[in-house]
C-alpha cells in the first residue's frame, strides 16, 4: 500500500470523494475564445483517484484497494476471489492502517526487518504459492512472470512483505509475551483435538509429550488471534473509521474483520 496521505485542508476533495487533475488546455485569461473551441469537450477535469475511507485522518484511495487485491495473490493460502474481493481488500487495508497507526503512536522499536529476511520469507513462499500454479515460481523466470500477471514489480513485493513482518513482530510482541500455555490446556487439547484422529485412523498417538511443543504453539496462536481481533475492533470503535464508498464496507464495523 502506498504511503497514506495525511488528511489537511482538502475540503473540495473530500466533497465530492475524488482527486482531480485541471486539463492542460483549460481557458487561460487572455486567450482569444477562437483557440479554445476544439477543446471545449476536454474542458472537464481528469478524476485521477477516489478516496473511499479516511482512517483517523489518513486517506484511503481507491488506487491502494486495487492494488491490495493485487498482493492478495501472495497470501500462501489463497484469497477467495468474487464480488467480496472489495470490501476483504479494503478491510484488510483498513486493519493495516489502523495498526501501522499504532506502531508510530507507541513509537515501537525493534520492528525493522533486514532484506535478508524478507527474501528468505518470500523465497519459501514462492515454493508453495497458490497462485503460482500457472508459473514456475521457484524460478526467476517464472516469478516474474507472476509477478507481471498480476502487476506488481518485486520492490512492490519487498515493500509490502517487509510490512507485513513488521506487524506480525509488532503483535508478536505486543500480545504473546504475557500469554501462558498451561499443562492441562495443552492435556485438553491433545486429548479433543489429536486423539480422535488418530483413533479414527486406527492408528498409535504418540506421547502428549513428544507433541506439547506444537500444541503450545497452536494455542499461542489462538490466544493471540483472540486477543488481535478484539484490539481492532477496539480501534475501529474507539477512533474514526469513515468509508465514503458503500461498496468498500461500513463505517466503524467490528463485525468484519480480515485480516
Amino acid at each position: 500500500m502506498r504511503r497514506a496521505f495525511q488528511f489537511g485542508v482538502t475540503a473540495m476533495v473530500l466533497a465530492s470523494a475524488v482527486i482531480l487533475r485541471a486539463p492542460a488546455n483549460a481557458q487561460v485569461a487572455g486567450t482569444p475564445r477562437a483557440s479554445l473551441n476544439s477543446a471545449d469537450a476536454a474542458a472537464k477535469p481528469i478524476v485521477l483517484d477516489r478516496v473511499v475511507a479516511i482512517i483517523n485522518g489518513d486517506v484511503l484511495l481507491e488506487s491502494d484497494v486495487q492494488e491490495e487485491m493485487h498482493f492478495a495473490k501472495l497470501e500462501p493460502v489463497g484469497v477467495p476471489a468474487g464480488s467480496d474481493s472489495l470490501r476483504r481488500s479494503a478491510r484488510r487495508l483498513i486493519n493495516r492502517t489502523l495498526i501501522l497507526q499504532q506502531i508510530k503512536e507507541q513509537q515501537q522499536t525493534g520492528m525493522s526487518v533486514s532484506d535478508a529476511d524478507v527474501e528468505k520469507q518470500l523465497d519459501e513462499i514462492r515454493k508453495s504459492l497458490p497462485a503460482c500454479k500457472e508459473h514456475d515460481c521457484t524460478t526467476e523466470a517464472g516469478w516474474k512472470a507472476f509477478l507481471a500477471a498480476n502487476g506488481l514489480t518485486q520492490q512492490d513485493v519487498l515493500d509490502h512483505w517487509r510490512q507485513r513482518m513488521q506487524i506480525l513482530r509488532f503483535i508478536d510482541i505486543r500480545f504473546r509475551a504475557g500469554i501462558r500455555i498451561s499443562k492441562q490446556e495443552i492435556a485438553d487439547y491433545y486429548q479433543k483435538s489429536i486423539l480422535p484422529g488418530y483413533a479414527h485412523a486406527k492408528d498409535k498417538p504418540p506421547p502428549v509429550d513428544t507433541l506439547a511443543p506444537r500444541i503450545q504453539e497452536v494455542l499461542l496462536q489462538q490466544h493471540v488471534n483472540g486477543l488481535l481481533q478484539d484490539w481492532m475492533k477496539t480501534l475501529r470503535q474507539e477512533g474514526s473509521v469513515q468509508i465514503l464508498d458503500p461498496a468498500y464496507g461500513q463505517s466503524n464495523s467490528g463485525d468484519e474483520d480480515d485480516e
